[in-house]
C-alpha cells in the first residue's frame, strides 16, 4: 500500500486545491484530510458521512455545585482566568493543569476528559475519505491527525485499497508531523515567493529527517518565474525531484467559488493539463 501527503511549509500556496484534483486522477484512492484546524477539502469533495465519532484528548476541570462551599480559593490560584467570579469555568481558558482540584478544601473539584473534537468517514465521488473537525481553541490537533490516520489504514486494508492520498496541515508542527508518519512518499506545493521559498526549505528539512521520498510542485509558477527558477535550483542542488509546476489561471478560483474541481469542470484548460502531468510524474517515482 503507498501513502502520499500532500503538504506545504505555509499557508495559502494551493494545498487542498492540487490534493483534491489529484483525487480525480487517483483511481480510488482512500482520501485522509489531516488539516483537522481548518479542514477544506470536504468543500470540494462533498463527502457523504457514513459514520461520525466522538474524539476526547483534553482533561478540563469541573465543579460539583453541591460539595462547593465557595470559597473562592480556585479562583484566586487559577492563573489562567478560567474562573469567573461566580466561579464557574470557561473551558476555553482552561489549561487543564488541575492546580483547583489540588487545593480545593472540600474535593469540589475534578478532572474529566472532554470532548474536543469530531472524526468521519465518509464517501465521496473518488472514494472513501476520513475526515475531522477541533473544538476551535483546543490543543491535541497532533493526537486527532494521529486518529484519521489510523482509520484511513484501516479503511483502506479493509477495502484493499493502493493508495491513501492525504491532505496534510500547513506549517512544520505536530500535525504535520502526524500526517507524514509511516508515510513513504510527500508532494511539497510551494509557490514563488520568498517566503514560499523559506518554507520550502524547512519542510525538506522535517521531510529529510524521516528519510520520505519527497517530490515538490510550484504552484503559480508564472506569478514569479525568478523565484520559481531559484526553487528549481535549490530543489536540483538538494536531490529533490521536481513533480510539476501549475500556472496562475483565473480558471481554478472560478471552480473554487463554484465548489467544483477543475479537472472536473475544465479537463482540457492549461492547469488541468499540468496538474495531470504532476500526477503522471508522481506515479512514475512512486513506481
Amino acid at each position: 500500500m503507498k501513502k502520499l501527503t500532500v503538504i506545504s511549509g505555509k499557508g495559502g500556496t494551493g494545498k487542498t486545491t492540487i490534493v483534491s484534483n489529484l483525487a480525480v486522477l487517483a483511481g480510488s484512492p482512500v482520501l485522509a484530510d489531516c488539516d483537522v484546524d481548518a479542514p477544506n477539502m470536504h468543500l470540494l469533495l462533498k463527502p457523504v458521512v457514513k459514520k461520525e465519532s466522538v474524539f476526547k484528548s483534553v482533561e478540563l476541570v469541573l465543579r460539583d455545585e453541591d460539595k462547593c462551599m465557595e470559597c473562592g480559593i480556585c479562583r484566586d490560584v487559577c492563573r489562567f482566568a478560567a474562573i469567573s467570579p461566580e466561579l464557574e469555568i470557561n473551558p476555553i481558558k482552561c489549561d487543564g493543569c488541575a492546580v483547583c482540584k489540588l487545593l480545593c478544601p472540600v474535593g469540589a473539584i475534578r478532572m474529566e476528559v472532554q470532548e474536543t473534537g469530531r472524526i468521519y468517514v465518509s464517501e465521496t465521488r473518488f472514494g472513501p475519505m476520513v475526515h475531522a473537525r477541533l473544538k476551535a481553541g483546543v490543543e491535541n490537533s497532533g493526537k486527532l491527525v494521529s486518529e484519521v490516520r489510523v482509520l484511513s489504514d484501516e479503511l483502506a486494508a479493509e477495502q484493499g485499497k493502493e493508495l491513501i492520498l492525504i491532505d496534510g496541515s500547513p506549517g512544520i508542527g505536530c500535525p504535520v508531523i502526524a500526517s507524514l508518519k509511516g508515510v513513504k512518499y510527500a508532494l511539497i506545493v510551494t509557490e514563488p515567493t520568498l517566503s514560499g521559498l523559506s518554507d520550502l526549505k524547512r519542510i525538506l528539512e522535517l521531510t529529510s529527517l524521516f528519510g520520505i521520498n519527497t517530490f515538490v510542485v510550484i504552484n503559480k509558477y508564472d506569478l514569479n518565474e525568478e523565484i520559481s527558477s531559484d526553487i528549481e535550483e535549490y530543489c536540483a542542488g538538494q536531490d529533490i525531484e521536481l513533480a510539476g509546476r501549475v500556472s496562475f489561471s483565473p480558471l481554478i478560483n472560478q471552480t473554487l467559488r463554484e465548489g467544483q474541481l477543475l479537472l472536473e469542470t475544465v479537463p482540457d484548460s492549461e492547469p488541468a493539463r499540468q496538474i495531470r502531468e504532476v500526477w503522471n510524474k508522481l506515479e512514475e517515482m512512486m513506481e
